[in-house]
C-alpha cells in the first residue's frame, strides 16, 4: 500500500514556499523521496521524509535520516535553461543562499552536489542527487540540521547545530537544542531554488557567475576519481557553460562531467 502524507513534526508547522510549489507532502515514513516522486511525477511537487529508509546519496551512498533532526526532500523541476547538467549546481546555489539567510551561516559548494561549512572543517552539511526522468529533474536534498555531534554518521559530517548555527532570529540554542527551524530552511530553499530557475538564462548568465563565486572546488587543486577508476590531478580552474569541472593537470585540460573530488589544499 502506498503511504499517505502526514502530520508530523514539520506537518505542524506551515511551509509555503508559494507558487509555482505545489503544497509540502510530508510523509512519516518512506523508503526515498526521490523513488516517491518518480513514481508520481507532477513538476513543483514538493515530497519530505521524516525518516528516511533507503535514501540515496551520488555513487551509490546511502543517507539516513534521523526523524525531527534534518531534511530529506525531493522535489520535480523543469530543467535548467543552462542544461540538466545545471540542476545539482543551482540547487546547491539555492541551499547556500537559503543556510545564510535562515541561519546566518556561511557555506561553501563542492562540486557538483556538496554543500560545507569552512568554518567547521569544511565538513559536509548536505549533499544533493539528481535524478532525470521525462517529466522534469527530480532534485532530492539531504541536510543535517539539528543533528547533534556525537550522533553524525561520520566526522566529515556537520549539521547547522553542530556548526553552531543561530536562528532566524540570532540566538543561539541551547547546547541540546536545535536553534534553526526546519521549516523555514525549507522554505527558503523552495524559494530560492525557483528563483534561481527562473533567472536561469543560459550559458554565461549571472546565475552560473554566482555559482562559480560560491564554489571552493574553483582554484583548488583536486584529485578527481572518475567513474571508471582513473584519477585525474590538477587545478580546478572553473565550471564550464554544460556545467563541467575544468581541470587543468600536467598533462593537458579537461572537462569532468562526472567523478568523485576530493579537494588536495585550500585556495
Amino acid at each position: 500500500m502506498r503511504p499517505k502524507p502526514d502530520h508530523g513534526p514539520l506537518g505542524e508547522r506551515s511551509v509555503t514556499p508559494g507558487e509555482p510549489w505545489l503544497p509540502v507532502e510530508v510523509f512519516d515514513r518512506l523508503g526515498s523521496t526521490n523513488d516517491e516522486v518518480r513514481a508520481h511525477p507532477r513538476a513543483w511537487r514538493v515530497v519530505v521524509a521524516e525518516r528516511q529508509d533507503a535514501g540515496r546519496g551520488r555513487l551509490g551512498r546511502s543517507w539516513t535520516t534521523t526523524p525531527g533532526t534534518g531534511l530529506a526532500v525531493s522535489v520535480l523541476v523543469p530543467p535548467p535553461a543552462s542544461g540538466p547538467a545545471w540542476a545539482p549546481l543551482l540547487a546547491g546555489l539555492a541551499v547556500h543562499r537559503a543556510v545564510l539567510e535562515v541561519a546566518d551561516l556561511p557555506t561553501v559548494l563542492k562540486w557538483p552536489n556538496d554543500v560545507l561549512v569552512p568554518s567547521d572543517g569544511d565538513r559536509k552539511l548536505a549533499g544533493l542527487l539528481c535524478e532525470w526522468t521525462p517529466q522534469g529533474v527530480v532534485v532530492g536534498l539531504g541536510l543535517n540540521v539539528g543533528t547533534r555531534r556525537e550522533d553524525l554518521p561520520l566526522d566529515t559530517a556537520t549539521s547547522l547545530h553542530a556548526a553552531g548555527a543561530s536562528g532566524s532570529s540570532g540566538t543561539q540554542g541551547a547546547p541540546n537544542t536545535p536553534a534553526v527551524d526546519r521549516a523555514s530552511v525549507l522554505t527558503a530553499y523552495l524559494v530560492h531554488l525557483a528563483r534561481l530557475l527562473s533567472d536561469d538564462t543560459g550559458p554565461g548568465g549571472a546565475v552560473q557567475a554566482a555559482y562559480a563565486e560560491a564554489c571552493s572546488t574553483v582554484g583548488r587543486e583536486v584529485e578527481v576519481h572518475e567513474p571508471g577508476g582513473g584519477v585525474l590531478t590538477g587545478m580546478a580552474t572553473g565550471v564550464d557553460d554544460a556545467g563541467r569541472l575544468a581541470v587543468r593537470t600536467a598533462e593537458g585540460r579537461y572537462a569532468v562531467s562526472a567523478g568523485d573530488v576530493v579537494h588536495v589544499r585550500s585556495r
